[in-house]
């Protein structure tokens, strides 16, 4: 026979490991007694239950990163996408997320699906790839609003990927090069009217002024001298030797 000792010991044992509970600096307890909660959450620290009496569920308040699985949206344009998204949330009163919801997690989860499908089907296309922080606050206010009675705070919401059909994808890239050309035409157009624009002036500046144009003549002259070697014909204007003409007849 087991000495009755060692039958008190295990007892003993038993009583402990039932009674004594120790929860983190992140964690908080809910105890039940006999089906009733015991004021309100213990910890963290070292926890006294009285076994069979007592039951305890533990809750994390630390921060959770909840990926929301792809989901088949519409757009109100009428555009079919694949969306994805990331919620961080946590847990603000843990009494609460234990006796106002049955699973907490579960909950958030099926809640932020429905929430992503239906924001997303209220906005075009053009504005959930343009304005996404927009959309994610927008998200995160409403989801936030709907957990608050869950002792769930809800601070960010992320859509990560928007995935197009391959016709709007090919439709967008079509767009974005139109688009390009048309800036570039837009440029060049600018830099002619600029390159006329100053061109006019000095054509007013040098026609008030003929000796400005002579030497500036003579500096072309310069300039084509420096290249490399070559035979080039250039008119010489009458007025820049009509002053040695006239001395010769004199």
């Amino acid at each position: 026979m087991i000495p009755i000792y060692l039958f008190v010991i295990v007892i003993i044992v038993f009583f402990l490991a039932s009674a004594i509970k120790i929860l983190n600096e992140y964690e908080r307890g809910v105890v039940f007694r006999l089906g009733r909660v015991l004021g309100n959450p213990k910890g963290p620290g070292l926890i006294i239950l009285i076994p069979i009496i007592d039951k305890m569920v533990k809750v994390s308040l630390r921060t959770v990163v909840l990926d929301i699985p792809p989901q088949d949206v519409i757009t109100k344009d009428n555009v079919s996408i694949k969306v994805n998204a990331v919620v961080y949330f946590r847990v603000i009163d843990a009494l609460k997320a234990i006796i106002d919801v049955e699973n907490y997690l579960y909950a958030t989860t099926q809640l932020s699906q429905t929430t992503l499908r239906s924001v997303l089907g209220q906005a075009e296309l053009d504005e959930l790839l343009s304005h996404r922080e927009k959309i994610n606050d927008r998200l995160q206010e409403i989801l936030d609003m709907h957990t608050e009675s869950w002792g769930i705070k809800v601070s960010n919401v992320e859509v990560k990927n928007v995935d197009l059909p391959q016709e709007m994808q090919r439709a967008i890239a079509r767009q974005a090069e139109a688009e390009r050309e048309r800036r570039a035409k837009i440029i060049g157009a600018e830099g002619e009217y600029q390159a006329s624009t100053k061109l006019s002036e000095a054509s007013d500046i040098l026609s008030k002024n003929p000796m400005a144009l002579q030497l500036r003549y003579l500096q072309t002259l310069i300039e084509i001298s420096t290249e490399k070697n070559s035979t080039i014909i250039f008119p010489i204007p009458i007025d820049l030797i009509k002053s040695f003409m006239e001395k010769d007849k004199k």
